[in-house]
């Protein structure tokens, strides 16, 4: 089905009508043993319609023209069985439209042939020259969207996104015999020939990960309380999305979210800026374009934090609307039978002047952390993420590996603190973003150099 079988149902104040195809392929082996092998595709029509104050949303399975159609009037009748709890205040709702397709020409994928082969060659390697490992594994991932809209105000196109990830972990011992485990993702625009899958490229990479996990066997305990840390560029991004990006989402800022009184305050040290940047940075396009979002309004750049002071929020149609400001193209849906709701695209801080080596070197006594387990994060700021790749600073040195730990407090107090942001800018891909449905999503950032509160023995 093409964009002109698509109709957006007439007599409403808005309407929108996407197909949405989601293409997945997964592979995965554990200690030789190839544990995962799938590839599944799912894909339908839905439709979306604003009437009189209140949505209607509909969905099928299919792909034709016909239920294309069913589907469009079906969402029109459930917007108008939602008059009976009321009248609603009208919403001027912004009706800028894009019109362009925004496809993407994909390598030419790799055979599942070569991706067993490549598991087993590097599980051999691991079994050869890491006796010592408990347990290898890899996982290959490829993602794929397709989405046609079409919007009753002349909004008409495609947009497509897809990305790539590869992953090895590690599992060994302590000293005190007790599980460690570190993994290193790899993420890519487009699929899995997209990543350098050689392994004159993943060998340094296994080795350098072994490395870190027989430092982490000898690990010491960290001291809790506040700390100077450097954050690797990995941590950064993160931090951005979780801590920050959520919060700068309009749809929890109209919840309650502390930074809807914040515009136009600092919320930052003045290294720091903000955004979520729409489809391209510095020219190049970015892990996860987004030219148009899935209500089919232009998808701009989100400025959200500007040399330390709150700027902008992201948006969809009606968020805008009730707060009075533009539409960004931030609403998006996973999949066909999601509504879109307000997601991040491509968030990052933005990088500085200082280079990594000197910001450690700047340390007298604090940590370099590396790489993250986990991570939550509220409409407050509040951040917790678990730590599980860091290494002490002493008298501008990296020391001894650390336990796993936590790091906490409120993003807006710690980005206060920054006082040095390097001049990496390190993008990644490979996750997804958690908000009543996932999303893919792309998070990017510098090292930063800042005070918070680490957990101690």
């Amino acid at each position: 089905m093409s964009n002109s079988d698509l109709e957006a149902p007439a007599g409403v104040d808005y309407a929108e009508t996407r197909q949405h195809e989601v293409r997945k392929t997964h592979m995965a082996m554990i200690d030789g043993n190839l544990t995962s092998n799938t590839q599944s595709s799912a894909g339908g029509v839905s439709a979306r319609v604003f009437d009189k104050g209140y949505w209607g949303f509909a969905s099928v399975p299919a792909m034709d023209k016909a239920s294309a159609g069913k589907v469009a009037r079906k969402a029109a009748d459930n917007a108008a069985a939602m008059h009976r709890f009321g009248d609603r205040p009208t919403l001027d709702l912004p009706l800028d439209a894009h019109v362009g397709e925004h496809g993407y020409n994909a390598r030419t994928p790799r055979s599942q042939k070569e991706n067993i082969e490549l598991l087993e060659e590097l599980n051999g390697i691991c079994t050869t020259k890491y006796p010592s490992l408990k347990s290898a594994s890899f996982i290959l991932a490829e993602e794929a969207h397709a989405k046609h809209f079409a919007t009753s105000n002349g909004g008409r196109g495609l947009n497509c996104i897809n990305r790539a990830a590869f992953y090895i972990i590690l599992t060994a011992e302590d000293q005190n015999g007790q599980p460690i485990e570190l993994m290193q993702p790899m993420s890519a625009k487009g699929n899995l020939a997209n990543l350098d899958l050689s392994l004159g490229a993943l060998e340094p990479q296994l080795e350098e990960l072994y490395q870190h996990l027989q430092a982490k066997r000898v690990a010491v305990a960290p001291r809790g309380g506040e700390q100077t840390i450097v954050l690797s560029p990995e941590l950064a991004g993160m931090l951005a999305h979780e801590a920050m990006g959520h919060p700068c989402e309009a749809d929890l800022v109209l919840g309650g979210a502390v930074t809807g009184n914040l515009v136009g305050k600092p919320v930052a040290s003045e290294l720091i800026t903000m955004v979520d940047f729409a489809h391209s940075y510095k020219g190049e396009e970015l892990m996860i374009p987004v030219y148009a979002d899935d209500e089919g309004t232009e998808a701009t750049d989100a400025v959200l934090i500007e040399n330390g002071i709150m700027k902008d929020f992201m948006t969809s149609r009606e968020t805008a609307a009730k707060l009075g400001i533009k539409s960004t193209g931030n609403a998006r849906a996973y999949a066909f039978n999601d509504e879109p709701l307000v997601r991040m695209r491509n968030t990052g801080i933005l990088p500085g002047t200082s280079k990594l080596a000197d910001m450690i070197a700047g340390v007298e006594n604090g940590y370099y952390l590396m790489k993250t387990g986990n991570g939550q994060a509220d409409s407050t700021t509040e951040f917790m993420f678990g730590i599980t790749l860091a290494y002490e600073i002493k008298n501008g040195k990296l020391g001894s590996a650390i336990t796993d730990t936590t790091v906490s407090g409120k993003a807006i107090d710690m980005l206060k603190t920054v006082d040095a942001v390097s001049d990496d800018m390190y993008w990644e891909c490979n996750g997804y973003c958690g908000k009543k449905q996932p999303m893919v999503v792309s998070m990017g950032g510098p090292a930063l150099r800042a005070k918070v509160h680490m957990g101690g023995q």
